[in-house]
C-alpha cells in the first residue's frame, strides 16, 4: 500500500473486509531491524459517515441513537492500521498482532458528520515501532487523528504487540471478588457474538468467529473483540452517567471467551471503570464526560 506525503491528495480508505483480513493472516515478517525504525505514516480519505451504518452500530453496542459513538471511530482507524502495516515498512507479521492499549477522544460534536452530504475526513497515522524491552518484546504505538474541514475530530492511539518476548514464569494472579468496585453493567458474549461484530465492524479476524477457526489461530476458543468490549463499556458509562463519553482509555489484560460473562465496575477513582471476566480484570482505564 503506497504512502501519501501531505501535499498528496490521501487515497481512499480501503474497506476492511475478508480480502483484508487474508492479506493480514498471509503477510510474512521480513528481515527484523538492526537499529531504531523511522516511524511510518499515511493518510486515507474516508468519504463520509455512513449514517444507517453508524445506527446499526449504536444498536448493537448499546448506545443511543443521533449521536456517533466514540468507538465507532475506531472502524475506520482499524483499516487505516491495518493498510499501513500491510505496507513493506513494517516488518513483522500481523497474524497474531495482540491490541494491548488504546485511547480515543473526541475534539469536537460531530453529529453533522453522519449527513448524507458529509464532508471527507482524512485519516493520517503514524506507526512507531518501539526499542525491545528487556525481555525482548517488541512493541509498535500507532497515533491516527482524523480531520474534516481542517479541524481535528478525533484522535486514536493504539499500542499493539508485534513481538512476544522471553517468558519471566510469573503467571497472573486472579483480583479477589471482595475488590471489585460497585457493578455498572454486565452482559454475556454469545456464540454469535463475535461474527455480529464482525458484521458490522468487518473484523472478520478468526480468533473471534468459530471455535474451529479459533483453534487454527493457536487458541482453544473464541474471543470476543476488545473493542466490542469497549463499545459495550463506553455505552453503559453514558447510560450510567446520561452524558456522552468524550475520551476513553483502555489497556486489555486478558481475553473475554464467547460464553462467558463479563462485568463492568467502578474503578479506583470516580473516572476509572474495570472490566472483570471469570472473577480477574479483563481490561481497565479511565473517562471524560462530555
Amino acid at each position: 500500500m503506497p504512502l501519501s506525503s501531505d501535499a498528496d491528495p490521501a487515497p481512499p480508505l480501503p474497506p476492511l473486509g475478508l480480502a483484508l483480513v487474508l492479506r493480514m493472516l498471509t503477510k510474512r515478517a521480513g528481515p527484523p531491524p538492526d537499529g531504531p525504525v523511522a516511524p511510518l505514516r499515511s493518510r486515507f480519505t474516508l468519504s463520509g459517515l455512513d449514517q444507517a451504518h453508524v445506527a446499526r452500530y449504536s444498536a448493537a453496542l448499546g448506545f443511543g441513537p443521533g449521536a456517533v459513538p466514540l468507538t465507532y471511530w475506531y472502524l475506520p482507524v482499524q483499516r487505516a492500521h491495518m493498510a499501513t502495516m500491510l505496507g513493506e515498512g513494517f516488518p513483522y507479521r500481523l497474524a497474531g498482532i495482540v491490541h494491548v492499549e488504546n485511547e480515543l477522544v473526541a475534539h469536537a460534536p460531530v453529529a453533522h458528520l453522519a449527513a448524507p452530504a458529509a464532508a471527507p475526513i482524512v485519516l493520517a497515522t503514524r506507526i512507531d515501532i518501539l526499542p525491545p524491552t528487556a525481555s525482548g518484546a517488541v512493541y509498535c504505538s500507532l497515533e491516527t487523528v482524523g480531520t474534516a474541514h481542517g479541524a481535528p475530530v478525533f484522535t486514536c492511539t493504539s499500542k499493539y504487540l508485534a513481538v512476544r518476548g522471553r517468558r519471566t514464569g510469573k503467571g497472573k494472579g486472579t483480583r479477589p471478588a471482595a475488590e471489585q468496585g460497585a457493578v455498572i453493567d454486565s452482559w454475556t458474549p454469545g456464540p454469535a457474538s463475535g461474527r455480529d461484530y464482525a458484521r458490522v465492524s468487518g473484523d472478520w479476524n478468526p480468533i473471534h468467529l468459530t471455535r474451529w477457526s479459533a483453534r487454527l489461530m493457536g487458541l482453544p476458543a473464541p474471543i470476543i473483540h476488545g473493542m466490542h468490549s469497549l463499545a459495550r463499556t463506553c455505552a453503559a458509562l453514558e447510560q450510567v452517567h446520561g452524558r456522552a463519553v468524550t475520551r476513553l482509555s483502555v489497556r486489555f489484560t486478558a481475553p473475554v471467551p464467547l460464553g462467558e460473562a463479563a462485568v463492568l465496575t467502578r474503578g479506583e477513582a470516580p473516572d476509572r471503570y474495570v472490566l472483570f471476566c471469570a472473577g480477574r480484570p479483563a481490561a481497565d482505564g479511565a473517562f471524560t464526560l462530555a
